[in-house]
Formats: C-alpha cells, structure tokens, sequence
C-alpha cells in the first residue's frame, strides 16, 4: 500500500511546497504519496486546476532567485500528484480515497478556511451530503473512516494560523459535541489521529496555466514534533522541531507583517494595479517607512522574547527575498483577505509583546490597524 497523501486546497503555493518536497522525496527512493488533490470551494473558480491534475501528467515549479551568492533558475517537473477531485462534483470518491487509501492529509484552505457555516453546526450530514465549511468536512471524512477501519492517520495544515493543529482539533472536537458523535469515535480522535502543528514558509510569485507556479530558493516547512512519532518522510526542507514559536513568530510579524504593510500602503495610495513587492520596496520612502517599523517596533518587541538577534537576521533575509529581482509578487495578491490578515500579523503581535512590557509602543503598527479598518 501506498502512503496515499489527500490534500484539501489547489494553491500554488502547495505546488511548489510540499507537492514539490514529496515529489524529491519519491525520486530519492522515499516510500510517500503519491497525492489527491481535492478542490474544497463552491464555483466553477480553479476547476481547470482540477482537471489538469486529474490528468497525472504533472506541472512546473520554476525555482528563481538567488541563493547566497549563486543566480537560481531552473525548472523542475513535479509528478507527486496523480489526481483531481472536487469536493461537491466527487464527494463519494474522496469519502472511498479517504477511508480507504489515504494515510496523510495536508491542508491550505486559506485564513478563513477554519470558520464553521452555521448549516454544519446542526449534526453529523447524511451519506453523500457535503458539509459546508472544510472542519466538517474533515469530520465526515472521519467518521466514514472510523466507520470504515478505524486506521490512524496524520493531518498535516499549512494554514497559516498560529498553533494550527491545535486550533483545527479543537474545532474538530467543538463539531464532534454539537453532532452527539459517540465516545468510541471521539476516543479515536484522540489518540489514533495525529494533527500536527506546522509553519510554512515559501514565496510563490505566480501560478503557471494551467498548474504550476514560480517560487523563490528559500523554502521552510516547520512541523511541531509529536512524541513517540516517526515523521514518514524527509527533506531538507522539513524541519522537525519541538518549538514552532521562533519560526512562527518570525515569519508572521516580519515576513507576513511586511507584506501586509506594503499592501496596505498600495491600497491606501491607489498605486498601480499590477505593482509587485520588489517594485513598491525600490520607492525610497516607502522603504523608508517599512525599516522604520521593523527598527522601531518589531525587532524592539522581539527583544523581549530574547530574539532580538534573530528577529535582526531574519528581517534582512526578508529584505533580500523582497528585492528578489527574479519574482513578480503581485500587492494584489497579498492585499486578499487584508483585514484579517492585519488583525493576526499586527494586533497579534501587539497582544503577544504586550504580555511581556504592557507598557510597549506601537505607534506605527496602530497607525496600520486604524488605516485597514477604514478600507
């Protein structure tokens, strides 16, 4: 048997991340995937993605960029994925995959993917009825599984939420109460089935037509140690750790904060519609603006956590994969689900320097929050 791997979500960045790191692992010998892809939204929006994977022909991943001194770019041809199915076209054979076949789930269902649509708060669907919200629809997967074998399984969410696994199991046990499931099962979930927590890091510029996409050298997928746990594959991407916090911290409120920031300043001043990160960091006062808040605000609130050294380093790795001169990371991209993006990139950060020094400052990350409340 295969170590059959369901991903729930298209995006590009999975792509070139851990579609990619699974497509080295199998061509060094690895026993992992090969992959599903299921498409999780409403609409016919991505549904040529679908079908494309559904082909098994694979896609690019164009790696460009530079790695230390050294000028990237090649392509790679990524053959982990072997089918496509949507969620609502195909519930009974992702129920089947899941139940039967599938051994890992890796999810990136966006930030506002873990929200629970009243109509799934109700009770358990009935067979062939597809919950809304992707929790219920893990649940259901579940359930069938359970139901079906009862086998363990690893769930691995990209999404990028702090303490993931930790807060889409809770959701899973919120839903596993309000459907009166029975205590075998929720014993079941408790201890056959592992959710780590995980933090992914990658930019990925463009998607390629139909599948595919373009992405820089630097890559990172973090992923919390559970004990007694064997990882079933490795790469030297992955890292396994026993503290996600440096990763997750560093990357939300310098990388995600930063770009939240330039996007902001893009909406806010009307700039051109295709304008790219590289593109708003060469206006000298708009750089200006970003290393006033990352010297004045963010790299101070890091010192109270004993990171002020590595909050330093990792802000100036962020500003070399900001001027990549071979990426075109469009603003609008990034300005996509702005508010809540700010809320957990600014306010968070505020809340979490705040418990250490009440007394800390922030007048340029406030001076953010008020303006993303006004768009």
């Amino acid at each position: 048997m295969t170590k059959r791997i369901i991903q729930f979500g298209t995006s590009r960045f999975l792509q070139a991340h851990a579609d990619l790191f699974i497509h080295e692992a199998r061509l060094s010998g690895q026993d992992i995937g090969p992959i599903t892809i299921v498409k999780t939204t409403k609409g016919a929006e991505r549904s040529g993605r679908v079908s494309a994977f559904d082909s098994g022909e694979g896609f690019p991943v164009i790696i460009r960029g530079l790695d230390g001194d050294k000028i990237l770019d090649h392509k790679i041809f990524v053959k982990s994925v072997d089918h496509g199915l949507v969620a609502d076209d195909d519930w009974l054979a992702v129920v089947r995959l899941f139940s039967d076949e599938a051994e890992i789930v890796i999810s990136n269902v966006g930030e506002s993917g873990y929200a629970i649509p009243v109509a799934d708060e109700i009770a358990l669907p009935k067979w062939g009825q597809v919950p809304a919200g992707y929790p219920a629809k893990l649940l259901s997967l579940l359930v069938s599984r359970f139901k079906a074998n009862a086998r363990p399984m690893l769930i691995l969410p990209c999404e990028l939420v702090s303490e993931n696994g930790k807060l889409l199991r809770g959701l899973l046990e919120q839903l596993s109460n309000q459907w009166h499931l029975d205590e075998a099962f929720k014993t079941w979930l408790a201890t056959k089935i592992i959710i780590c927590d995980t933090l992914v890091d990658r930019i990925v510029s463009e998607a390629i037509d139909p599948i595919g996409a373009v992405a820089e050298p630097y890559a990172l997928w973090a992923i919390k140690r559970v004990p007694n746990f064997d990882f079933p594959f490795s790469h030297p991407a992955v890292v396994l750790t026993d503290d996600l916090t440096p990763f997750v911290r560093l990357k939300l409120h310098i990388l995600n904060l930063g770009h939240s920031f330039l996007a902001e300043i893009w909406q806010s001043e009307n700039r051109p519609s295709k304008e790219t990160v590289r593109e708003i960091v060469s206006v000298d006062d708009i750089m200006a603006q970003l290393m006033a808040l990352y010297s004045e605000e963010v790299i101070p609130g890091f010192t109270y956590f004993d990171m002020g050294e590595q909050a330093t380093d990792y802000v100036a790795k962020t500003m070399r994969r900001f001027q990549n001169p071979f990426l075109n990371h469009q603003l609008s991209d990034i300005a996509q689900n702005h508010r809540l993006k700010i809320q957990r990139r600014a306010a968070d950060f505020i809340t979490w320097v705040e418990q250490r020094n009440p007394c800390a400052k922030f007048t340029l990350l406030q001076k953010l929050l008020d303006r993303s409340q006004l768009q």
